[in-house]
């Protein structure tokens, strides 16, 4: 069946709107009207290729150049979830403009550079992928979690340069739960990850054994999710099961260390049958921090209360009498391994903040400038000692 698109039919009901499985509803209704006049149609992007992508309109399926839409600013290239208004015929048809995203997946293109890379658009749940095959990273997870949390922070900016309120939910999926057959151990695992991820549901999965299918099917029925995790995680055997046939290639893991081999290369939106819309990813060999402040102090909000609890306000967690932080370490309530996840991430973080943050830059200078004059005054003291 054919729908054609006019702005009358862009004004109809949302819930019987020919892209509604797709995610449209009155809210992009609204937003496409201006481009609707111009004689523009809108649609959603379902996979970007060499500056060309796969775009389902009213219409149906159209594959269109995205060469009007400011190909030198990285965060305003296309990507997979995208609403856009593009030409209503021509060969090619050309994609005219984005519509303002409610919320953006961004990492770090480089830990040289400053720019962020886009990794998917206009999400509702962003659903962590770890597998159970290996031993669990919970410093690479750390670092995932701290990216999602901060999706609608200080990466996804409306069109005008507002922040959007809208905050994905994430979840962390432990797949491949089926190769754990003892539950006592599937249990401390959860527990583990819930420990590192306050306010996240974790829930272990099995695209063989169907476990925990069914709950997490019922949590994305509605809206846009995305599938992130490393290469082997197994993103795509999971699509695959919620779909309900092999939509996406898959290729078993390497045994010894448990790594897939980047079969997925795109970033592709299905549709799921029971509702909802998914987003599968290629695996992330690198996951760089990009304006994650908020999502890091989410993450280690344990050490951020303990911080609030010390003598100084600029305290550096080092060497200060009256450490909060340091006397969790002390005590053992803290783990030395959280805090030097946490300090890492803050440190990554900064320098790409630093890097388009005159301000930011300034305070790293005052503060090298503080630690090389409290370093030079210690040795000074050390070697008055010793005469």
């Amino acid at each position: 069946m054919s729908f054609s698109f006019s702005p009358a039919a862009s004004s109809c009901s949302p819930s019987s709107h020919p892209l509604a499985p797709y995610g449209w509803d009155e809210d992009w209704a609204a937003a496409s009207s201006p481009y609707a006049e111009q004689g523009l149609v809108p649609g959603r992007v379902v996979r970007v290729d060499r500056g060309q992508c796969d775009v389902i309109t009213a219409d149906g399926p159209v594959r269109a150049d995205t060469a009007f839409v400011v190909p030198r600013d990285p965060m305003r290239i296309v990507c997979t979830g995208d609403w856009v208004a593009l030409d209503a015929d021509g060969d090619p048809r050309f994609v005219r403009t984005l519509l303002p995203r409610r919320t953006a997946f961004v990492r770090s293109t480089s830990s040289q550079r400053s720019e962020g890379q886009v990794l998917a658009t206009n999400i509702d749940h962003i659903a962590i992928c770890v597998s159970l095959a290996v031993e669990l990273d919970l410093g690479r997870l750390e670092r995932f979690l701290a990216l999602a949390l901060s999706s609608s922070s200080g990466a996804a900016l409306l069109g005008d340069g507002r922040e959007t309120e809208h905050q994905p939910e994430v979840i962390v999926l432990l797949t491949k739960a089926d190769l754990v057959p003892d539950a006592a151990t599937v249990s401390h695992l959860v527990r583990d990850v819930e420990a590192i991820a306050p306010g996240v549901q974790v829930l272990p999965v099995s695209s063989t054994t169907g476990e925990g299918l069914d709950v997490f099917g019922a949590l994305v029925s509605g809206g846009t999710s995305v599938l992130l995790g490393i290469s082997g995680a197994g993103k795509s055997t999971l699509a695959n099961t919620l779909l309900g046939m092999d939509v996406m290639e898959v290729r078993a893991a390497r045994e010894v260390d448990g790594k897939g081999r980047h079969t997925t290369t795109t970033r592709n939106l299905l549709v799921l049958p029971h509702g909802g819309v998914l987003i599968d990813t290629p695996g992330l060999r690198g996951v760089g921090l990009f304006d994650a402040g908020a999502g890091v102090g989410e993450v280690f909000s344990e050490i951020e209360e303990l911080a609030a609890r010390c003598r100084f306000h600029d305290c550096s967690h080092t060497v200060e009498p009256g450490c909060a932080v340091l006397g969790a370490l002390e005590d053992g309530t803290l783990p030395e391994r959280r805090l030097d996840s946490y300090r890492k991430l803050l440190r990554e973080n900064q320098r790409i903040v630093a890097k388009t943050d005159a301000r930011v830059r300034s305070e790293i200078l005052r503060d090298w400038k503080r630690k090389g004059s409290e370093g030079r005054a210690a040795m000074q003291a050390k070697r008055g000692r010793v005469r």
